[in-house]
């Protein structure tokens, strides 16, 4: 008698998140702490082999990825182009929303807020 295997395949629903121990578990911690304020949407936190994702809404992993990377490396290159030295952040306005992007010791930070939320209080905890 033989026995068949049951296989079944599994849609995975959300977007795995890739962490690595090398992300400070410090900033980690704020960045959770900084997810309950009002009006923050999600953020990014990227280091030299790895990324921690976390968004309410999951089906835009992809394009606040790539806003989140087009933005850094732009500001990069005007700093460049300048010579302003490398820059610590920045926040970039929308109609309905904003990003900040800095760079927190060796790691790149992107937080994803609507307009109306206070940039300038997670820039003070995430940089504290």
């Amino acid at each position: 008698m033989v026995k068949k295997k049951n296989i079944q395949e599994v849609a995975i629903a959300e977007p795995v998140v890739i962490e690595n121990v090398g992300i400070l578990s410090n900033l980690h911690d704020r960045l959770e702490e900084v997810k309950s304020f009002e009006g923050v949407i999600g953020y990014i936190l990227r280091d030299s082999t790895s990324a921690a994702i976390d968004l309410k809404d999951p089906s835009k992993i992809v394009e606040y990825a790539i806003l989140s990377s087009t933005a850094t490396e732009t500001a990069a290159q005007i700093s460049d182009l300048l010579d302003l030295g490398e820059p610590k952040n920045m926040v970039i306005q929308g109609k309905n929303m904003k990003v900040l992007c800095l760079t927190v010791n060796e790691d790149k930070v992107s937080v994803f807020m609507e307009k109306d939320a206070d940039s300038e209080r997670i820039i003070r905890k995430l940089t504290a």
